[in-house]
């Protein structure tokens, strides 16, 4: 059997989810690998046989997307033309995590794909939106970005039948958590000088920031900035007090998992991370919408008060991997 596993290659969540998927798929024939996009900061220890430009979000400063940049490396005539170079019927099962262009090269030429995705989970109107719903273009992103036949996903919870609870790193699994006292902050679309401004503010916490706009590490009295490494990060979150970070799926789930107090701070106008945002805060975990003068005296609070919030994450990924193998493969 051949599998093609499309990979969405912005943001790290994508990434880590695929290494823990590949050998499971590896166990029921021949896979190749296709990325597009260009805004992880991990990579697969497999061999990648496609990697294509796609479309990608850059993360700004100021805790949202970067409009210009993002529009500035969009490549419609290269879309096209990869879209139109995957060899998608060479394969008998094609799996895809969020990739637009496997995704519309299968629907154009109507050929089955199936979403293994944390997006996917989106296709229920079971899964949390927030109270104030979203533009009417943030759905249709969801639908349309990487639109395919099957959908299997992944969230905090089962709200529906196709969706399952997170996949959780077997690194992180592994771990045997401890709390040291310190708080982990990710928040890759804020600026850590922007950040080390409001941290400094709380003088007797110590914390590690792991930063994407930071190519050299620095201390400043309270508060170290690293730049980004799995091994580096994996330790301080499982050392941590608690983690403080944006409105992803994966890292709040890896810190629900190890048992760490949970703050989360979505990007603004990003409709997904505002979903997420809200999944989480129906757990009990708290949510500030924007970082602003009130900023610090949030963080205190959190510190203060803030409850541990209990989760059941078992690891299903082989089964998962397995069901989908015999239900869609042709």
């Amino acid at each position: 059997m051949k599998i093609l596993f499309a990979i969405q290659g912005t943001g790290n969540g994508h990434i880590s989810r695929a290494r823990e998927i590949i050998p499971y798929l590896q166990q029921h024939g021949e896979v190749d690998i296709l990325i597009s996009g260009t805004q992880a900061d991990v990579a697969l220890s497999q061999a990648i046989k496609y990697r294509f430009h796609g479309f990608s979000f850059v993360f700004g400063k100021n805790g949202g997307v970067n409009h210009w940049q993002t529009f500035k490396i969009i490549k419609l005539r290269q879309f096209w033309k990869d879209m139109h170079s995957i060899p998608i019927h060479d394969y008998n099962l094609i799996v895809n995590d969020f990739e637009p262009l496997t995704a519309w090269a299968c629907k154009l030429k109507k050929v089955n794909s199936v979403s293994l995705s944390h997006q996917a989970s989106f296709a229920s109107d079971k899964t949390p939106r927030p109270a104030k719903g979203g533009p009417k273009y943030a759905e249709w992103i969801l639908n349309y970005y990487a639109p395919t036949s099957h959908h299997i996903g992944f969230h905090f919870k089962a709200y529906d039948s196709f969706i399952h609870t997170p996949v959780i790193r077997s690194q992180i699994r592994k771990l045997h958590p401890q709390n040291l006292g310190h708080y982990t902050v990710y928040l890759p679309a804020v600026d850590d000088k922007k950040l080390v401004k409001h941290l400094l503010a709380i003088p007797h916490t110590q914390w590690q920031v792991f930063s994407k706009h930071q190519k050299t590490p620095y201390t400043y009295a309270n508060v170290k900035v690293n730049t980004i490494a799995n091994e580096a990060f994996n330790t301080s979150l499982a050392t941590c007090e608690g983690l403080l970070t944006g409105g992803g799926f994966e890292g709040p789930a890896e810190a629900l998992y190890l048992g760490k107090k949970l703050l989360m701070v979505p990007m603004y106008n990003q409709y997904e991370q505002e979903c997420n945002a809200e999944a989480a805060h129906l757990l009990g975990v708290p949510v500030i919408t924007k970082i602003d003068a009130t900023f610090s005296q949030q963080l205190k609070k959190w510190i203060a008060d803030s409850p541990k919030i209990e989760v059941n994450f078992p690891d299903e990924t082989e089964t998962i991997v397995s069901n989908m193998v015999r239900k869609y493969a042709l």
